[in-house]
């Protein structure tokens, strides 16, 4: 099984509100800053996305791909790659355990790019992501509750 990077953070909302945020596709780039366009392509029997088109710009790196969703519960999505033109894998899932008065996010992501690279800096890539995507989360969805 390949290597994964994760990471989690505190969100002064309820876990509904917070996987709310999650599962609204079309403000993902309102938000997100690599995310330029996203197309919800299925939906399943509850109208959650099963399949989305996300358009990326990560400045070096731009990429449109394809990734299918999995809904566990009201608490947990996880996600992987259906096509793409340069990852060879995506696989990454949001958990959200209620804490508090808030909720803990816990995001996990495993990539795999079609270009060589060093496993150490395929990590450093993953640990970026995954805290520019959380600390998005977090602005968000307390923005949106306050």
């Amino acid at each position: 099984m390949a290597e994964h990077t994760s990471s989690s953070i505190m969100i002064e909302a309820a876990p509904a509100e917070v996987m709310g945020v999650i599962a609204d596709f079309a403000r993902y780039p309102d938000w997100t800053g690599e995310v330029k366009e996203a197309q919800v392509l299925a939906t399943d029997e509850q109208g959650r996305a099963k399949e989305v088109r996300l358009v990326m710009d990560a400045g070096a790196i731009k990429d449109d791909q394809t990734l299918g969703y999995t809904w566990t519960g009201d608490n947990e999505v996880s996600w992987t790659l259906v096509k793409s033109q340069m990852l060879r894998s995506l696989d990454g899932s949001y958990l959200l355990k209620p804490a508090g008065t808030g909720t803990e996010v816990t995001y996990r992501l495993t990539v795999d790019v079609k270009i060589p690279m060093l496993g150490m800096i395929k990590r450093k890539a993953e640990k970026v992501i995954i805290d520019r995507a959380l600390a998005g989360l977090k602005k968000r969805v307390e923005s949106a509750t306050a």
